[in-house]
């Protein structure tokens, strides 16, 4: 069940005009996705799902970078560009024109398009949402991550909370594992010190788990936000 609710449109001057405003009760990560395959029954093993998805994410975005259009049933993908030119005998200018790729969906979502069930609620829970990450160790931004030292998380509604084993903030490898900083020196909806685990050099995401919903109570369901930028730990 999707929910929804109706905000008012700003972009009209009309006062009774409103639009919906969507809140999924949770995103999904590729580690989700493989728990949930895992759950239905299969004969492979986590090591063997997570070897096919990096196989085929590999493979899907180097064609992508050859040129090569893509369809699958999930999404498919094509490539545009935008600008104008000078002439028939003008060129690719980076500095006025840009290459897209561009993504639309395929037969299965067109399918669960049609298979969501809507749900009218009056107020929305706050999603948490990360801005920025800060290595206090080497100072750098959206960039590396010291184990063992401390990270600066900030953004909004970021406050975890809630008696949902899975609340925290979590390192997501990109080999699929996960980390919890077990230690958390500040925790607000604006901002959160932590300390790092014993990370093993990698290609990091910052996960945030929550029930937080700003009115002093848990929400239901942990709200999760991964912070898509990949932050690296070195030797």
């Amino acid at each position: 069940m999707l929910k929804y609710s109706l905000v008012e449109n700003n972009l009209t001057e009309r006062p009774d005009d409103f639009v919906a405003m969507v809140h999924p009760p949770a995103s999904i990560d590729r580690e989700e996705i493989i728990t949930r395959i895992l759950k239905k029954g299969t004969s492979l093993t986590r090591t063997d799902i997570l070897a096919v998805f990096n196989a085929a994410e590999e493979t899907v975005a180097d064609a992508a970078a050859d040129g090569i259009p893509i369809v699958t049933p999930l999404v498919n993908i094509s490539f545009s560009i935008s600008g104008v030119y000078d002439g028939p005998l003008d060129t690719f200018d980076p500095n006025r024109h840009k290459f897209n790729i561009n993504l639309t969906k395929g037969t299965l979502l067109r399918e669960a398009e049609k298979r969501v069930k809507l749900e009218k609620t009056t107020s929305a829970a706050p999603m948490p949402a990360i801005q920025e990450v800060k290595d206090s160790v080497s100072g750098k931004v959206n960039d590396l991550l010291t184990a063992n030292g401390v990270i600066e998380v900030r953004g909004y509604n970021l406050k975890i909370d809630g008696d949902d084993e899975s609340c925290g903030l979590w390192f997501v490898n990109e080999n699929g594992t996960q980390r919890r900083a077990a230690v958390i020196i500040e925790n607000k909806p604006s901002k959160i010190l932590a300390i790092i685990p014993a990370l093993q050099p990698a290609k990091y995401q910052v996960k945030v788990i929550t029930q937080f919903s700003g009115g002093g109570k848990f929400l239901l369901t942990p709200k999760i936000f991964t912070y898509q930028k990949n932050l690296t730990v070195t030797g």
